[in-house]
């Protein structure tokens, strides 16, 4: 049995290698995807650690965001721990150039819910509900199909999700993209969660 004091340790050794996970498979997703030039590419791997940082936490509110532990990835797709945290919280710098890579900042629950979709899981198996925050704002392809990587961009202001289950029927929320308040993004699917407009 692990002891007390080496329990943290393991559960940050857990969140870390989630993150990895859910980096990657984002990455690898956008790429395959994406339209950007080689160029713009290089200029944005380019960005200093201290730019990469702040990007990262424009996603979370100033007061969490201090604390919360900051990854990237590196040429070679291996994961770089850009500031050590202690808040439970990884945030992520994304690439502003490429469509569905926001900066963002969740939690564990939300990298397991995140992780699960890319590898197109029949649901998401967090027990419990996660919340991811893309304060600056996001780019994605669709509001109601999760594996859609054909669409035009939608861009996508302010606004943080609670990665769990959500029924539009017994809500009574709507379903379609809006500017203020609140709608259950992919809706009928397995992946269907509850999408904020604004800042907390």
């Amino acid at each position: 049995m692990r002891s007390e004091s080496s329990r943290p340790k393991f559960l940050a050794s857990i969140i870390t290698a989630m993150a990895l996970f859910l980096i990657i498979g984002v990455r690898l997703v956008t790429r395959a995807e994406s339209k950007t030039s080689h160029n713009e590419t290089l200029a944005q791997a380019g960005d200093t650690t201290q730019e990469k940082i702040v990007r990262a936490m424009s996603a979370w509110p100033d007061n969490v965001s201090t604390s919360a532990q900051i990854i990237d990835t590196d040429a070679e797709g291996k994961m770089v721990v850009l500031r050590e945290g202690n808040n439970g919280f990884t945030c992520m710098p994304g690439n502003p150039k490429v469509v569905g890579e926001p900066p963002m900042c969740l939690d564990a629950a939300s990298m397991q819910w995140f992780a699960d979709a890319k590898a197109h899981k029949p649901k998401p198996t967090n027990t419990v509900p996660g919340i991811t925050y893309m304060l600056a704002g996001a780019s994605q392809r669709s509001d109601s199909d999760p594996y859609d990587t054909t669409s035009p961009p939608i861009t996508v202001g302010p606004h943080w999700m609670i990665m769990w289950t959500f029924d539009p029927k017994t809500t009574g929320l709507p379903t379609t993209h809006r500017a203020t308040g609140a709608y259950i993004m992919w809706a009928g699917s397995p992946y269907a969660h509850l999408h904020i407009m604004g800042r907390p």
